[in-house]
Formats: C-alpha cells, sequence, structure tokens
C-alpha cells in the first residue's frame, strides 16, 4: 500500500491542466483514472498493460450493445463496461506520468484505441437496430451514421491541428496565454463532447427518451463541431506560419 499511497501523492500533484477539460472528465473521470493509475503502479504494471485492459473493457461493452436484445439492462451492463473502459483510458496517460515512461508508441496506442471505439460503437448500434429492432428505423440508423460522421472529423480534427503544433509551435501572445485558471462554466459548456457522458447515456438504452437524449447530444456535438473547426484551423495556420 505504501506504493500505492506514494503514487496518489505524486499523481495529485502532477495532473494534466484542468482548462478546457469536460465537466465528466475534469471532476470524475479523471480522478478515478487516478486511483487506478495508482493501483496499477502499486501491481508494477506498464502504462500499454492498462491501455490493454481500457480495450478489452470497452470492447466488451461495445461487443454486448451489437449482440445483446435492445433493453434497459443491456444498457446498464454496457454503460458500466464502457464508463470502466473510459476510466482506465485515463489512467494509462496518468502512470505513464508518473512512471515517466510515456513515448510515441503509448500515445499511438492510446489514440488508436481511442480511435477504435469512435468508430466501433455507432457500428453497434447501426448493427443492434439492424438485428434486434423491428421495424428496423432508417432515420435512427442515419441520425447514428451522423453522430458518428461528427464524432471521426472532431477526433481527426483534433488530433491533427495538435500534431501540426507539436511539429511547426507557433509562438503564444501573452494575451492568448491562460492564467493557469479553468473555468467551471468553460467545463460544463463542453460537456456534451465528452465521451463519459455518452457511456452512460446508454442506461436509458432501451426505453424512447434513448433516441431524444442521442439526438440533442448529436446536436450538441454537431454545433461544438462547427464552432471549433475555424478555431483549429486559425491554429494549423498559425503553426504553418511558424515553420
Amino acid at each position: 500500500m505504501s506504493r500505492y499511497r506514494e503514487a496518489i501523492d505524486q499523481l495529485s500533484a502532477a495532473q494534466k491542466p484542468a482548462y478546457g477539460a469536460p465537466a465528466y472528465s475534469r471532476f470524475i473521470n479523471r480522478p478515478v483514472g487516478r486511483r487506478i493509475a495508482a493501483m496499477a503502479y502499486a501491481l508494477r504494471l506498464k502504462p500499454n498493460d492498462v491501455t490493454a485492459v481500457s480495450a478489452v473493457l470497452s470492447a466488451t461493452g461495445i461487443a454486448v450493445l451489437a449482440f445483446s436484445d435492445i433493453t434497459t439492462l443491456t444498457g446498464i451492463v454496457v454503460a458500466i463496461w464502457l464508463a470502466l473502459g473510459y476510466a482506465f483510458d485515463s489512467a494509462d496517460g496518468q502512470l505513464a506520468r508518473l512512471t515517466k515512461s510515456g513515448g510515441p508508441s503509448g500515445e499511438w496506442l492510446d489514440h488508436v484505441v481511442d480511435m477504435a471505439k469512435t468508430v466501433l460503437l455507432p457500428g453497434a448500434i447501426v448493427f443492434s437496430l439492424v438485428t434486434h429492432a423491428n421495424p428496423v428505423n432508417a432515420g435512427l440508423i442515419g441520425l447514428t451514421v451522423g453522430f458518428a460522421t461528427v464524432s471521426v472529423v472532431a477526433f481527426f480534427a483534433w488530433l491533427l491541428v495538435d500534431l501540426l503544433q507539436r511539429i511547426h509551435p507557433a509562438p503564444v501572445p501573452p494575451s492568448a496565454k491562460s492564467d493557469g485558471s479553468a473555468p467551471l462554466i468553460r467545463s460544463l459548456l463542453r460537456l456534451p463532447s465528452d465521451y463519459g457522458i455518452m457511456c452512460w447515456l446508454f442506461v436509458l438504452w432501451g426505453l424512447p427518451v434513448f433516441w431524444w437524449a442521442y439526438g440533442l447530444l448529436f446536436a450538441a456535438n454537431l454545433l461544438i463541431l462547427l464552432l471549433a473547426l475555424p478555431v483549429w484551423f486559425k491554429q494549423a495556420k498559425a503553426a504553418g506560419a511558424g515553420a
């Protein structure tokens, strides 16, 4: 337990900046991930081991969603597996920072798993609708495909601009630098884009209200993407100017 307590103390003092982090990640997923990372440290696991556990947990939830009947019980099981996978997804990066063992290969693996979840989760929804819904609702399938498109574009656009900024770092004007504070309102406004909200949305699976909530979440994510794209474009342009 001494290694666990040592890890908790070090991780508490070495967290990623909270500025811009959605509320679920900031207040729930990262604290839970911190404890998982500390336990992994106590068990002498490597960050890639934690990533593998995250992938298995998420894949299990996605498989249950795809192959089980459309019921609330199925949704609750799916939500738990997906949320656990998301918590381990936070833990691998924290463990890497704690052990100073992070690197490009670990980051690559983490992003591959994230991208797989982004694609497979809506795929599982569509598969479930086709195999278990009677009659099959083409509108719901279209909504799911639209949500998948928004999610993939958002993930790729953010990842690419982050890569460009690393390759061509541009000087940040003093007026643009954060003072280190993390406004609560910013975290709350970004809440719809947090994967954790999607995880727990499945507790409504099998109920008509699920699709109303899913549709509202899609609209919110589409709006966030449309607002973010011009910002990312400017950031990419600034990175090119700094080359």
